[in-house]
């Protein structure tokens, strides 16, 4: 493990005493921790006025009980998480996400990571994460909207379009933004479409928004391809995961010509070698709410589904060019890694919230891999947010095609950004020390003009 610069160590063993058993908040520290360093070295300014210091803390952590009533009448208690992290730039921004596996230490690892990611879209929002250990699989469309009235009957006092904004993630989609934003709109009586994002097209919502998180983060990786005189024609890819991040990448890499391989879920994963069948795929997962394995029989022959397989496993048989990690954290490990790059792998590029290992980047990293941090290849969900949030202030609905062309333009600018910051400190093509160092600089100057607050 790198050795952190005397500068910030004192800072991040502090922080590990503060917030112990919360390895995952820890990781994502350490990553920011490791490149900003460099920054505090060139520019002392920034050791001032304890900037690390608050930048790690929350200015609000807040975790309440989310009683409900399932079908059969009995009374389920949940907990629900908000952390709101850094306001600098704008009101908190950032997700709700249900999942069982939901705790304080994921929220705020998410939330630290959204600050940054925030920054680099170049819009004005702050970086905040929420959720709940709910479970949102099993359960009947009453149990969801029952639990969702209570999750935001509490939650509501907190938020606001100048505020924070939440949105979607794992286990909140259209259908939960909606019981959420109905219990808003009639806790405060008024229709502030603004405080919530991932709305439907024909209640406040944005066209592309679905798309945006996998398309973002496949426009990222062609501009990282096309900086080393490169593209994703003719390229093989793979791609964890086959929820809307995964989904929708795979859809943009089809039409950027590459082909897409191999994708997985929770039970397995399917392999095709002339390429998968994006429309039937995303037919089954998202129209019929199916698995792989649902789509493998429905593609017959063509389609190999493999039950409790790894998907990076697939590498050891294929070459791999461009892999894309649409699932979950630390899901890519370094031997993961490894096979990937014995398979002729030239770019990753995250869709997920920090899926690799820290031990899988420095195997990209040192074998010269285009690597492309999720907190800015995946940040073309949350731009797309507040191009939602700009159409809902204007009474505004753009077309497709207009907020997809902004969503490729900032994608653009983030990976210029982030290219552009890595060759200024001498690390030229190191887009995980040129994202780390761009988000933190535009978030601690407006701290810095702002004062101690």
């Amino acid at each position: 493990m790198t050795q952190l610069s005397p500068l910030v160590r004192p800072i991040f063993e502090n922080n590990l005493r503060r917030n112990s058993g919360e390895p995952e908040f820890h990781q994502a520290m350490r990553e920011v921790f490791e490149s900003v360093s460099l920054a505090i070295e060139k520019h002392p300014h920034y050791a001032d006025n304890s900037i690390l210091e608050r930048i790690c803390e929350p200015e609000r952590q807040i975790i309440f009980r989310v009683p409900w009533v399932d079908d059969a009448g009995r009374t389920q208690i949940n907990r629900g998480f908000r952390v709101q992290f850094n306001s600098a730039l704008g009101p908190y921004k950032g997700g709700l996400r249900f999942h069982p596996s939901v705790t304080l230490g994921t929220i705020k690892f998410l939330g630290f990571e959204q600050i940054f990611k925030n920054s680099l879209t170049g819009m004005p929002i702050g970086g905040a994460k929420g959720g709940s250990d709910f479970d949102p699989k099993g359960k009947s469309n009453a149990e969801i909207m029952r639990f969702c009235q209570s999750f935001m009957t509490e939650l509501a006092g907190h938020i606001g379009q100048y505020t924070d904004v939440p949105a979607g993630d794992i286990g909140v989609g259209q259908r939960e933004i909606g019981y959420l934003f109905g219990q808003y709109k009639r806790i405060t009586n008024s229709y502030e479409s603004g405080v919530l994002t991932g709305k439907g097209l024909t209640w406040g919502g944005s066209l592309v928004r679905t798309e945006a998180t996998g398309f973002g983060t496949v426009f990222f990786a062609e501009e990282m391809l096309r900086s080393a005189g490169k593209g994703l024609e003719g390229k093989k890819v793979i791609v964890s995961g086959s929820g809307n991040v995964a989904l929708f990448a795979m859809e943009k890499v089809a039409q950027l010509g590459g082909t897409v391989v191999a994708c997985s879920d929770s039970s397995g994963v399917v392999y095709d070698s002339e390429g998968l069948d994006i429309e039937l795929l995303i037919h089954t997962k998202n129209e019929q709410r199916g698995r792989l394995s649902d789509y493998a029989r429905a593609r017959g022959s063509r389609s190999e589904y493999r039950d409790a397989a790894r998907v990076w496993d697939i590498a050891a048989e294929t070459r791999v060019d461009v892999a894309l990690p649409c699932a979950t954290q630390n899901e890519l490990m370094a031997d993961d890694a490894r096979t990937l790059i014995r398979s002729g792998v030239i770019a990753v590029a995250e869709g997920a919230n920090m899926p690799s290992t820290p031990d899988a980047i420095r195997q990209f990293r040192q074998a010269g891999v285009l690597f492309a941090p999720g907190k800015a290849a995946n940040a073309g969900g949350v731009a797309t947010s507040a191009l939602e949030m700009q159409q809902n202030a204007s009474r505004d609905s753009w077309t497709f095609e207009h907020t997809e062309e902004r969503l490729a333009l900032i994608m653009r600018s983030i990976h210029d950004r982030c290219a552009e910051t890595a060759e200024e400190y001498g690390r030229p093509g190191d887009y995980v020390l040129g994202a780390n160092i761009a988000g933190f600089t535009r978030v601690a100057d407006a701290m810095i003009a702002l004062g101690v607050i």
